[in-house]
């Protein structure tokens, strides 16, 4: 399912990273694919990965972090409160 999120959000140019995948950690169960509305995440080589793009279009959720049982995924939100602005919702 994907989600047209530009009519719903702005986003704050010049966010640092704020989502990091450790790939010796990642199992590929895939769970990071299912919960993602915004369709972020995919395979590289094999291997899980996130959006080249992801911080201008991450939704800031957090679920992906949240979903990951090994802990492959960090998520933090981004410094002094960048990224994401909800304009409508």
């Amino acid at each position: 399912m994907n989600i047209d999120i530009n009519n719903l959000t702005k986003h704050v140019v010049g966010t640092k990273d704020f989502i990091k995948v450790n790939p010796d950690l990642c199992n590929n169960c895939g769970l990071c694919f299912k919960i993602c509305v915004a369709s972020l995440w995919g395979k590289k080589d094999g291997k899980v990965a996130i959006a080249d793009d992801y911080k201008s279009r991450c939704l800031e959720c957090g679920s992906c972090g949240e979903v990951c049982v090994p802990g492959a995924i960090q998520f933090s939100y981004p410094e002094g409160g960048k990224g994401v602005i909800y304009e409508h919702g």
